[in-house]
């Protein structure tokens, strides 16, 4: 009988019910809404409001080509940090473990929480990408590169995710996003999202420049602005198949020694 449930069902199919069923347990928890959309919602009208001006006074640009897409991948691993508050929790009560005996793929709980964060983060990309739009934001080349554009933040989030699976799948409790999060969310806004790269001592450009963070805010930009994105977009590609590269083997490690532990 196992068998058979396992063949009438494609790892897609499974993946997409995981992937249902966490939407469905996000939609109802206040903090991964709050934390995806609403603070770097907030944060993008205040920094427009407080230094715009300001910026573009420094610069000659328009600061919000930087800060729609800084807040749009802080949305994203905002957002994923507080749905990983819950894995512990999954662990403990033994939910993850029910999920490894069920006649299922064994990898369409990993891939279906893959999805999940996609999908919230295309969702919560649009909206602040929507509220750039009112503040000002304009994209002055092919109006189709808001494609690539929402999608640079689901590169992201679903490297990221993998590193947050890879903690809390193993960590005592959730604070240990602290250590994970504190970092890359630094690194975010230690990006060429706001100052332009030219405008910082010169010491300090290449650290910023090649961090993983900064071309994908530049990817971004440079999508919105109707420039090449080339460079850029294929750096953010090496640097998430690094990554995901290191995180990718610890997470799945990680699902299966929680799973199996039979808690």
């Amino acid at each position: 009988m196992t068998e058979n449930a396992v063949s009438h069902n494609s790892l897609a199919t499974e993946s997409l019910l995981f992937a249902g069923r966490l939407l469905k347990h996000w939609w109802r928890e206040p903090v991964v809404l709050v934390q995806a959309v609403l603070f770097p919602t907030f944060l993008l009208i205040t920094y427009n409001l407080l230094v715009g001006k300001s910026l573009m006074r420094i610069t000659g640009a328009d600061s919000l080509y930087g800060l729609v897409p800084t807040c749009a991948v802080a949305g994203a691993l905002f957002g994923s940090l507080a749905a990983g508050l819950s894995i512990p929790f999954e662990r403990d009560s033994g939910l993850l473990s029910q999920f490894w005996v069920l006649p299922v793929h064994r990898s369409s709980a990993l891939t279906g929480r893959l999805l999940a964060e996609a999908g919230r983060t295309l969702v919560a990309t649009a909206l602040i990408t929507a509220v750039g739009v009112g503040l000002g934001l304009r994209f002055d080349g092919n109006l189709l590169a808001i494609i690539p554009f929402l999608l640079v933040p689901v590169l992201v989030v679903a490297v990221f995710s993998m590193a947050v699976m890879a903690v809390t799948m193993r960590a005592k409790s959730g604070t240990a996003l602290i250590w994970l999060g504190v970092p890359v969310i630094g690194a975010v806004f230690a990006s060429s999202g706001a100052p332009p790269i030219a405008l910082l001592p010169a010491w300090i450009r290449p650290l910023v420049q090649y961090q993983p963070m900064s071309p994908v805010i530049e990817s971004m930009r440079a999508l919105a602005e109707g420039t090449s994105a080339t460079w850029p977009l294929l750096l953010s590609v090496v640097w998430a198949i690094v990554l995901a590269a290191v995180f990718g083997p610890l997470a799945v490690r990680g699902y299966r020694a929680a799973a199996e532990s039979g808690s």
